[in-house]
């Protein structure tokens, strides 16, 4: 049986996709899952699978029929131990498929500072990050807990407490090769740092360490 990684892409809106491009990049080798499409993969062949962003909310579930199906992978990946993380949406939705609550708070678009967890996942991750999203974990999945915090969202980055599953609220595949489309598309102001205080890619290399010790 071949075992493959999986970049589950999540984004319903073609003109948007760059980010879930930039995800996939991160990952040579992996296979792209165009889930809002209907492509799907059977968990049992997955060694590890990395859920991207996306315009959409998990609350729009009957809006986007797709959402809870993903949801239902989401567990389904727990159940079997396969190594997950969440990227953005896929943080909201792997807790939201545990239970937890998501939120829209308004467009965050911009560098944050963020209190990171001493955890495997952020080794070598400084505290700047970047950040496009305007929903926020408000409650943890059951068998969450909480690794990193920012002020304006609370759950900003979750691991599960017994399955091998990390969520981060911010996007760590975003470069400053992405700044112009940001801010054109979300008004991308870069504040008092530039991408050189970013480390964030840090994270993939952490998960991919992680996930081979499963």
């Amino acid at each position: 049986m071949t075992h493959e990684t999986y970049v589950v892409r999540s984004e319903p809106d073609p003109d948007r996709e760059y980010h879930c491009d930039a995800l996939a990049e991160c990952f040579p080798g992996a296979v792209g899952i165009d889930f809002p499409a209907g492509e799907r993969f059977d968990p049992d062949d997955a060694d590890a699978v990395v859920l991207s962003g996306s315009t959409a909310g998990v609350y729009e579930r009957d809006e986007y029929a797709w959402i809870p199906e993903q949801e239902t992978l989401v567990r389904e990946l727990v159940d079997r131990s396969v190594p997950t993380l969440g990227v953005c949406f896929g943080h909201q939705l792997a807790n939201a498929a545990l239970g937890g609550s998501v939120e829209h708070v308004g467009l965050t678009a911009g560098f944050v500072t963020a209190d990171l967890e001493d955890v495997p996942l952020f080794d070598g991750v400084s505290r700047v990050v970047p950040a496009i999203h305007g929903d926020i974990v408000t409650t943890t999945g059951d068998g969450m807990e909480r690794i990193a915090a920012a002020d304006h969202a609370s759950v900003f980055g979750t691991r599960h407490r017994s399955a091998p599953l990390w969520t981060v609220q911010f996007h760590p595949e975003i470069t400053a090769e992405h700044r112009p489309r940001l801010v054109e598309s979300f008004g991308w102001d870069d504040g008092r740092y530039t991408f050189d205080d970013v480390s964030a890619g840090r994270v993939f290399e952490n998960f991919g360490s992680l996930a081979d010790r499963v």
